[in-house]
């Protein structure tokens, strides 16, 4: 059985707040580790008021702290705009609290905007190479510190904390594979590269320490109901979001509205077809049949669903559909890539 897990992202309705948005990760959590999903991620992005988010460690935090077996991490934090120290300490405090339990994705992008991008006080003219430098220094924070080590993480130094690189790009999958790191692909929202990526990915891979063989995870959009219209209807709020998003009007999250699609302009169309075509939308037989025909199709090692669903009930109730169709009830093992 191909491992199912969740990308959250804390949305934030319209109507609502960060803070019930906040409790809504620890629920919809709570409920990933009854139904057998493997992991649950939570991202970094910034100065976006339908996402809570940002400060992730701490989110994971929260979402810890009340759940006892399901994996979590970062999917990702976005190393440029951290000291990798910082991110190892951060991180290994999650690892000392929570031992077994804790994934580091990270990634390259600001997560941001370039305005925002400056206020957090990123380098904007730093060079491509630095990402990978950085990867490396905080790779090696967790290992065990070295005589006459002048700067440890602690906690961090000797936890094990499974690093993962994600990408939406060819670069995030060559360094992968030199590496010898799992791989995320952000097919959910990027999925233009997505084939020739993890093509890369695996042709070049790289055994290490880390990982014997390569592992790749891909982002799918599902959104499952009781019929295939009442499914779409809710994958309408993700499409507004995305739409806002792309033509410079990102806000919360859209209340659904019906046949969305048919009142979208050529180039708004162009959009969705774009940035979401790695989406599964309908009943449970609809969801079986179109999440089995990605696995089979991308020979994905693991998939990790995510879906912005304006009612927090029934974002409960896709992945209960998901998991009743996929996981056929069977608690999946708390596997993870690197073991």
């Amino acid at each position: 059985m191909t491992p199912l897990s969740v990308l959250d992202l804390s949305p934030v309705p319209v109507g609502s707040t960060p803070g019930q948005s906040l409790r809504n990760s620890l629920d919809l959590a709570q409920h990933a580790e009854r139904l057998g999903y493997n992991r649950l991620w939570l991202a970094e992005h910034h100065n976006m008021r339908g996402i809570a988010s940002a400060a992730t460690a701490v989110v994971i935090a929260h979402v810890a702290a009340g759940t006892s077996t399901i994996r979590l991490g970062a999917g990702g934090i976005m190393l440029p705009n951290h000291a990798p120290l910082m991110v190892a300490e951060a991180f290994g405090t999650l690892a000392a609290l929570h031992p077994g339990r804790i994934d580091l994705g990270v990634g390259r992008a600001p997560g941001t905007d370039q305005i925002t991008a400056h206020a957090l006080r990123r380098n904007l003219e730093q060079d491509i190479n630095g990402f990978p430098q950085d990867v490396v220094e905080l790779m090696g924070y967790f290992r065990e510190p070295e005589p006459g080590q002048k700067v440890q993480a602690v906690p961090g130094a000797g936890l094990d904390v499974p690093v993962w690189i994600l990408g939406s790009s060819l670069f995030g999958a060559q360094l992968a594979a030199a590496l010898g790191l799992p791989y995320a692909f952000a097919s959910h929202f990027a999925p233009a590269e997505m084939e020739r990526a993890v093509e890369i990915y695996r042709a070049r891979f790289q055994a290490s320490e880390h990982l014997e063989k390569p592992y790749v995870m891909l982002g799918l959009n599902v959104f499952a109901a009781a019929t295939d219209d009442e499914a779409n209807l809710l994958k309408s709020s993700q499409q507004q979001a995305f739409v806002n998003l792309r033509t410079g009007m990102p806000g919360p999250l859209p209340a659904p509205v019906e046949g969305y699609e048919e009142t979208l302009d050529l180039h708004a169309r162009a959009i969705l077809r774009q940035s979401l075509s790695c989406t599964v939308a309908g009943s449970p037989s609809t969801v079986k049949a179109g999440v089995e025909e990605f696995i089979q199709r991308t020979g994905a090692d693991e998939i990790m669903a995510t879906g912005h669903i304006f009612d927090h009930k029934a974002r409960i109730r896709s992945y209960e559909i998901l998991a009743e169709v996929m996981i056929a009830g069977q608690q999946a093992e708390p596997a993870r890539a690197s073991g």
